[in-house]
């Protein structure tokens, strides 16, 4: 589904995304459709741009702190106008590769885009089919290429946001034996770490 569009960058691969609420469609995204570790496309119509994960989110509110005047008794209906909630929420997402389509199915090239995503650039949640593909190369085996991008710049969560998104590929039962184990090393090896940074 559909949750928003770009509104503006912080880094070659960390974006911005507005979400969409009442004013922008009927069917505006709910608090649970983009959730921390949300798998999201950054795509068009016409052109498949990049792929990214929810690392960040923030509440924008003008009226926080404003220290306006303010009316006494309520307002005559009659005479006031309409009153447009500015209020927004705001998604912070690292850029952590694209999919490739072929004849036989896509794949996923991981690492940062080369390519500058683009100001108002539509961004949808995945399915799951969707980021099983992203998660395998092009010889359709599993990767998960973007382990050390994702420590490195996803933010002051970047420990919890890799392990959520590794027991979220285990729990999803999208890889099956060798490869299925090895998601599940990495996510004990950053458990243990997690554990041990937190006693130092």
């Amino acid at each position: 589904m559909r949750l928003g569009k770009v509104v503006k960058s912080n880094s070659h691969c960390d974006y911005v995304v507005q979400v969409d609420d009442e004013m922008d469609c009927i069917d505006a995204p709910k608090a649970d459709d983009y959730g921390f570790g949300t798998f999201v496309k950054l795509e068009t119509k016409d052109r498949h741009w990049a792929i990214g994960i929810v690392y960040n989110s923030q509440l924008l509110n003008p009226m926080f702190m404003s220290m306006g005047p303010r009316l006494s008794s309520e307002p005559d209906p009659l005479f006031t106008p309409d009153l447009i909630s500015e209020t927004r929420t705001l998604l912070w997402t690292v850029l952590v590769g694209n999919l490739e389509q072929e004849s036989n199915g896509a794949y996923g090239v991981q690492g940062i885009p080369h390519v500058v995503v683009p100001v108002n650039t539509p961004v949808s949640t995945m399915t799951q089919e969707e980021i099983y593909h992203f998660h395998l190369n092009q010889e359709r085996r599993s990767q998960f290429c973007y382990y050390s991008h994702l420590l490195r710049c996803g933010g002051t969560f970047s420990m919890q946001l890799t392990y959520q998104v590794l027991q979220e590929l285990i729990e999803f039962n999208l890889f099956k034996g060798a490869e299925e184990r090895a998601l599940i090393v990495l996510c004990k090896e950053l458990a243990w770490k997690n554990t041990m940074g937190a006693m130092r």
